[in-house]
């Protein structure tokens, strides 16, 4: 599936489900912009896309902040020329329930990053998608299907359930433009994102993640990475507006 001479933008590139699209897109012919905060991790994931093909081009910047967000596109346009595939891959999970008293901070936090970037950089990368008849895809949760057990994870899953209608009512927009818009829902993928979120014993909860899927495993995030591929290929030129399940059947038992 080659995507040679196609250019792919991916935030939240720094490691996880962002990185391997990345490496793979690079891999699979494209020019890829990674964008991420983390210097070090963004070289690394720099490093292992040029093993693969050409170096992406790194974009450090915090997507929550609308001044830097607001130059990520244009900077890749400027570097390749055009864009034909944005992943609005970045987001994080704040914790946080109504009976400590915390659900408003994150909420507004989670929000920002998990919802509002991924509109602002959508709006930004439209005008260049429509040239390119180009694709957006949304990196989900099945938390947006599910509610939590755990009443601090709701703003991570309220903002994943929003951002899925974000995607149908942007798929809808653009359309008649020739741009489609997907989301991608995974369940449980081995990531840094249980660390990064101030889960005190994660190694616990991937366990708990596991027995709760039917097929008892985690998914790598290349899985994810192979499923962002397929969506933003001519082979799925029939499929917009659609949010697509890969969770090892954990819906099935929670």
């Amino acid at each position: 599936m080659s995507f040679s001479g196609k250019v792919v933008l991916v935030t939240g590139a720094s490691s996880g489900i962002g990185a391997a699209p990345a490496i793979l897109f690079t891999k699979e012919g494209a020019r890829v912009a990674i964008v991420g905060r983390n210097e070090t991790k963004l070289s690394n994931v720099a490093n292992q896309c040029a093993e693969k093909g050409e170096t992406p081009l790194v974009i450090k910047a915090d997507i929550s902040n609308e001044q830097e967000a607001s130059t990520i596109v244009q900077q890749t346009v400027d570097e390749f020329g055009k864009l034909d595939v944005l992943i609005n891959n970045a987001g994080f999970s704040k914790l946080g329930s109504l009976l400590d008293g915390k659900i408003l901070e994150a909420y507004d936090d989670v929000m920002k990053t998990d919802v509002r970037a991924a509109i602002h950089l959508t709006t930004l990368a439209a005008p260049h998608l429509i040239k390119t008849k180009g694709n957006v895809i949304n990196t989900s949760s099945i938390g947006s299907l599910h509610v939590p057990q755990v009443p601090t994870h709701a703003t991570y899953c309220i903002s994943k359930a929003a951002l899925d209608h974000f995607t149908r009512c942007a798929a809808l927009e653009l359309a008649p433009s020739g741009v489609r818009v997907n989301s991608i829902l995974p369940g449980p993928v081995k990531t840094d994102i249980l660390e990064n979120s101030g889960i005190l014993n994660p190694d616990a909860e991937w366990e708990r993640f596991k027995s709760g899927t039917v097929l008892n495993r985690i998914a790598e995030p290349e899985e994810i990475a192979e499923l962002m591929l397929f969506l933003a290929s001519d082979k799925a030129r029939s499929i917009t507006g659609s949010s697509f399940v890969s969770d090892n059947g954990y819906l099935l038992k929670n």
